[in-house]
């Protein structure tokens, strides 16, 4: 499974929210999943019970600390399928004939 998660509180952070990021981060990191950071949220994957359970773990982590958190996820899953975070662009790349910027 590939998910893209993004949770945040809806009241901290009038200058910045990468403190509670990080928190995130550290959950994911610890799961020992394959991960992705972007500037927009973080793509997570490998079996669905494991996924969830991150997803679940980072929304409740912001939860604790927070009258209202916002978490958008969005999953793909596609049987049998691994190395999706890096496949899936090494696929476009192939169809426009070079390398796009990461990072």
């Amino acid at each position: 499974m590939l998910a893209e998660i993004s949770v945040f509180p809806l009241d901290k952070g009038s200058k910045g929210l990468s403190f509670y990021v990080a928190q995130s981060m550290r959950i994911i990191e610890d799961s020992g999943l394959d991960f992705e950071i972007h500037a927009l949220g973080t793509l997570i994957e490998g079996p669905s019970d494991k996924v969830f359970e991150v997803i679940r773990k980072c929304h409740e982590n912001i939860v604790d600390q927070s009258d209202r958190v916002v978490t958008y996820v969005k999953i793909d899953d596609r049987k049998g399928a691994t190395g999706r975070i890096a496949g899936k662009i090494k696929s476009v790349e192939e169809q426009l004939g070079k390398d796009l910027p990461k990072g």
